[in-house]
């Protein structure tokens, strides 16, 4: 297996607060990955290290090939215009300008906008085809859809998709689980400095399970119950209520969603 990114025992600490304690990861070539955790977890600032924009205190990261990084904070001079900036990150990396890419992220529509006037998803837009002007082989996309319209995220989802089918790897940073589970092929998720799961989504909700949450409305009020298995649990509580003599009046399934297993593997619930 051909790795782009390969993370060995990555410690960092800020003073006296430990933020990455001995993590290890790697990131295959050609997949999206998504780094999760929340806030706190660690995950700006592995991506920093990764990225060489933080130095770390000890470990070893190996990255195979040319780096291209879309930072969420990212900002440009308030009146430069789109082609301005192509033009000068084109300069800066040595490289043409590709006419295709800057198209298909439709930044030949912003040539009369300074950056100040644009949307938030055309900065995003124009941000990604910054990142992209080097032709890297590994892209880091922070939260790359935030503020955007549906049309907006739809759009970049398949910017991101065909990067991927042109054999680049993608590292995705997001707070939007169903943009995790529409896009990634692994996630990891990060808990106090450590990678507490590494896999895919699939394997993510085999680890924790289905979690259903059943709500039963009674002639005596709601309740709420969470089960594996949804068949027994319901049969069970059924000829409970019915043993106590307690009509039952409507009964809704909730099945787990990822958003949930993120959030018990991330705060150390998962078994």
């Amino acid at each position: 297996m051909s790795y782009a990114i390969q993370i060995d025992r990555l410690k960092k600490s800020y003073g006296d607060h430990t933020v990455l304690n001995g993590s290890n990861f790697n990131v295959i070539k050609g997949e999206i990955f998504a780094l999760l955790g929340i806030n706190g977890a660690g995950k700006t600032t592995a991506l920093e290290c990764i990225e060489s924009l933080r130095r770390y205190d000890s470990g070893h990261i190996v990255v195979s090939g040319k780096m291209g990084i879309q930072l969420q904070s990212a900002s440009l001079p308030a009146h430069i215009k789109p082609m301005e900036a192509v033009r000068l990150f084109a300069k800066w990396n040595k490289t043409k300008i590709d006419d295709s890419m800057l198209a298909a992220l439709g930044i030949n529509e912003l040539t009369k906008k300074p950056y100040i006037e644009l949307s938030t998803g055309q900065k995003r837009r124009l941000h990604l085809a910054l990142a992209l002007i080097s032709d890297p082989d590994i892209v880091f996309l922070d939260e790359p859809t935030a503020g955007l319209d549906v049309e907006g995220r739809i759009s970049l989802h398949d910017q991101i998709r065909k990067l991927k089918a042109q054999g680049k790897t993608i590292i995705l940073a997001s707070h939007d689980m169903a943009e995790v589970e529409s896009l990634c092929d692994r996630i990891g998720i990060l808990n106090a400095g450590n990678i507490v799961f590494l896999g895919t989504v699939a394997e993510l909700t085999a680890k924790i399970g289905k979690r259903y949450t059943l709500h039963i409305k009674t002639e005596q009020g709601d309740e709420k119950f969470e089960s594996d298995n949804i068949g027994d649990t319901m049969l069970t509580l059924l000829e409970d209520f019915k043993q106590r003599g307690i009509a039952v009046l409507d009964i809704k399934i909730d099945r787990g969603t990822l958003e949930q297993h993120f959030i018990n593997i991330a705060r150390g619930n998962g078994e």
